[in-house]
């Protein structure tokens, strides 16, 4: 199966897509796949490289992914000239802005072209938790309570109880998130949120343990793997901004499998294919709750393309639950290429 992996791309979760795709790499059959890498650099040019080196940035060629369903593939510079290059299927390990709110899925439905991974409808409803929390809302899952700040919008610190998250409504990876303790600090939050986004998403502080879930398949019910389990000495979790992940979090541990009951985690499995099914997801998706000590869980975020590196939640998830990494794909891909076309 020739499958166009795209990674990289212009998002400020640049360097954590180029972490996932040098994991899918250490991991793919190439008994299975022939592998066409297209990573995408800061400045959103398009290069068809060996793989996602150090160095693909400098020895990729240009090559762009063609809307036109006749090419089904990519359109690569050789020899002064572009020439198409057939894929049957695309996977696109990108994270955060362009990635998984709903752009890149939209340009591989013009191009007909199967693909892993949440449609446009599911990815961009997703990235927005604002939106998130309103449909998860209306299916029965509790959420934080929240509102939402609009770029010309002035905002009173005196009518917000603290603490409180403050959080760019459309951004990933705990960028540009803060915790507020006091309404001082609230003017100075808004607008490092502001720097990702325009729409500001504030949130209360809810008192409870943060648990994940991977999600994998698609119809009514959908596998999963076994929660994890986030300990906070302080702050909050933001692995993926920290110098030197892959040698263990500044301030968090990751359980895996959580450390609740058997009947709590059937309870937060449950609640995760709910919300993934609710907000359309498909493929694949991380589902992040607050399990508060009555047993109550509310929904945090759904990330439609988790992170896939060596220290991400949910490929451990997965193992947890016996699934490897090569397995992992392999069941990720059959998936989408059984869908076919949406």
């Amino acid at each position: 199966m020739k499958i166009g992996i795209i990674f990289g791309g212009p998002s400020e979760e640049h360097a954590v897509s180029v972490k996932s795709a040098q994991e899918v790499a250490k991991h793919l059959d190439p008994e299975k796949y022939e592998p066409f890498w297209i990573g995408i650099t800061h400045s959103g040019t398009w290069k068809l490289c060996e793989g996602p080196g150090t160095d693909w940035e400098n020895t990729g060629r240009p090559a762009i992914l063609s809307p036109d369903r006749s090419v089904h593939g990519l359109l690569a510079l050789e020899q002064g000239q572009y020439r198409p290059v057939a894929l049957d299927l695309v996977f696109p390990v990108l994270h955060g802005k362009f990635g998984e709110d709903g752009a890149i899925e939209g340009l591989l439905e013009l191009s007909g072209i199967p693909y892993v991974g949440c449609d446009i409808q599911s990815s961009a409803l997703c990235m927005d938790k604002s939106l998130a929390y309103l449909v998860a809302g209306d299916a029965g899952i509790g959420t934080p309570n929240f509102r939402t700040v609009t770029s010309k919008e002035d905002l009173d610190p005196d009518r917000l109880s603290y603490p409180l998250f403050v959080k760019p409504a459309r951004s990933g990876s705990s960028f540009g998130v803060s915790k507020v303790s006091d309404k001082e600090e609230l003017p100075g939050a808004v607008e490092i949120a502001r720097q990702y986004d325009s729409k500001v998403l504030i949130e209360e502080a809810v008192v409870a343990t943060e648990v994940g879930c991977a999600v994998l398949g698609t119809g009514p019910d959908p596998a999963v793997g076994e929660l994890d389990q986030i300990r906070l000495s302080h702050g909050f979790f933001k692995i993926h901004q920290e110098d030197n992940p892959e040698s263990g979090s500044e301030n968090s541990t990751i359980k895996v499998p959580a450390e609740v009951s058997a009947k709590t985690r059937k309870h937060v499995q449950q609640t995760a294919r709910t919300i993934y099914r609710a907000l359309g997801c498909s493929g694949l998706a991380r589902v992040d709750m607050f399990l508060k000590e009555d047993g109550t869980v509310l929904l945090n975020e759904v990330n439609t393309l988790p992170g896939l590196t060596s220290y991400s939640r949910y490929p451990r998830m997965m193992a947890a639950a016996g699934l490897s990494f090569s397995e992992m794909i392999d069941r990720i891909v059959s998936s989408a290429a059984a869908g076919g076309l949406r």
